[in-house]
């Protein structure tokens, strides 16, 4: 294979892996506060083999010692970061569906939906009891 050759196979490689990820929302993504609009925390996304998603706090910008007060259960207490606060997002065609997310700053648990957007560089995530029309949407930004 000739040099041209050799660099368009590594441009379609690239291209293709920067593709796969923005198909997915796996990943570290940064949250921004509803009210002050700055960083307020970033989570990590993992997909498990079935495609389910979960999302855990890895950094809190802000009070990074802060414990989920107002949680229930085994969660009261508990620090923050490191704390699994999106469960049971499934795959339903370019979105994910009939997850739970819990806020920590109220310690509610939410049903949840999520769908990327900008080509991958921001996820939409729509929290909401009841109806889906109903409830709060924030944009993620991948990091």
């Amino acid at each position: 294979m000739n040099t041209i050759g050799k660099l368009a196979a590594i441009g379609a490689l690239l291209l293709a892996t920067q593709a796969a990820s923005a198909a997915t929302a796996a990943g570290t993504w940064k949250t921004i506060d509803d009210e002050s609009k700055q960083p307020k925390s970033l989570v990590e996304i993992s997909e498990a083999g079935n495609g389910e998603l979960t999302g855990k706090v890895v950094k809190l910008f802000n009070n990074p010692d802060a414990v989920c007060d107002k949680c229930d259960g085994g969660l009261k207490g508990k620090p923050i970061v490191g704390m699994t606060i999106m469960t049971g997002l499934k795959k339903d065609g370019e979105n994910w569906d009939n997850g739970k997310i819990v806020d920590p700053k109220s310690g509610k648990v939410y049903s949840v939906k999520a769908k990327l957007v900008d080509g991958g560089k921001k996820l939409e995530v729509h929290g909401y009891i009841g109806f889906s029309l109903l409830g709060r949407t924030q944009v993620w930004e991948r990091q």
